[in-house]
């Protein structure tokens, strides 16, 4: 696979990602913040944000299997993205139960495989989800400073 291919099939997901309803499921995912296996399957589901949700992680599950298949060269696609690493790791914990509950030992694999190949993988794991936990933990002071001050 040459440079050039590569680039041209990022372009290509980068468009899929400017479409208007793939900014919008893209932009409620960062509001997404699962506590359990059962918030996923249960959000999966859900008639106003399931699409959403389905819609972003089969996205990055398929530009992951480009990857993972070669079409796309591996650092390439790591330069030129980030936000594959924030959906994997709002769902990482998670990930076993999932696959459990699903039957499916292969739902996100491909993604999870191209995060877990880096050589830092691990390191931008934790430094990722520790991001997550500081937000999430910031949100949830902020909505109860809110509550006390309403009530």
């Amino acid at each position: 696979m040459g440079k050039a291919k590569s680039a041209e099939l990022l372009i290509q997901l980068y468009d899929l990602r400017r479409e208007a309803t793939m900014r919008e499921a893209r932009k409620w995912i960062g509001t997404f913040n699962p506590k359990s296996a059962e918030d996923v399957a249960k959000t999966m589901m859900d008639p106003d944000v399931g699409g959403y949700f389905r819609m972003v992680i089969s996205y990055w599950d398929m530009a992951a299997s480009f990857v993972n298949h070669g079409a796309i060269d591996a650092k390439m696609f790591d330069d030129a993205n980030g936000e594959h690493l924030f959906v994997y790791c709002k769902l990482r914990p998670f990930l076993p139960a999932m696959r459990e509950m699903f039957g499916m030992d292969e739902w996100l694999a491909n993604l999870e495989k191209v995060i877990t190949d880096l050589p830092d993988g691990a390191e931008r794991i934790a430094r990722v989800e520790g991001w997550i936990r500081d937000f999430s933990n910031s949100d949830a002071a902020e909505e109860a400073d809110s509550s006390a001050q309403a009530g």
